[in-house]
């Protein structure tokens, strides 16, 4: 990928614009829209990773809430390296998100029980 082109995805991702040719931005209540949208996602996901995963947890909801968002970038990230081959960071879908809050739920605990 050129220097070019990178800039622009990031432009594109920073200020929202579609596409690398930076055609229109999009509108700002789509992007709050999109923003709660991620939330509620991640809200579900973190719920259903703590709940297949047994064991205790002692998280409340906001801990749940960034367990799930941090599964939707794990997921997507995943889910675009293995079926486009790119290193894209990107939100996923439910079962994406699912999955990767599971991941880094086990991380978590392997994590958390090192500590003294």
């Amino acid at each position: 990928m050129t220097t070019d082109l990178m800039s622009r995805r990031v432009e594109g991702l920073v200020w929202g614009i579609r596409g690398a040719g930076m055609e229109e931005p999009i509108p700002n209540e789509r992007k709050t829209m999109a923003i709660i949208v991620w939330l509620i996602i991640g809200l579900i996901a973190g719920a259903l990773a703590r709940l297949l995963v047994p064991g205790r947890d002692p998280m409340g909801i906001l801990g749940t809430l960034v367990l799930g968002l941090v599964g939707s970038l794990v997921g997507g990230f995943l889910g675009n390296l293995l079926f486009e081959g790119q290193l894209d960071i990107t939100a996923a879908g439910l079962i994406g998100s699912v999955i990767g809050a599971i991941i880094a739920l086990l991380v978590y605990r392997s994590m958390r029980g090192r500590t003294v």
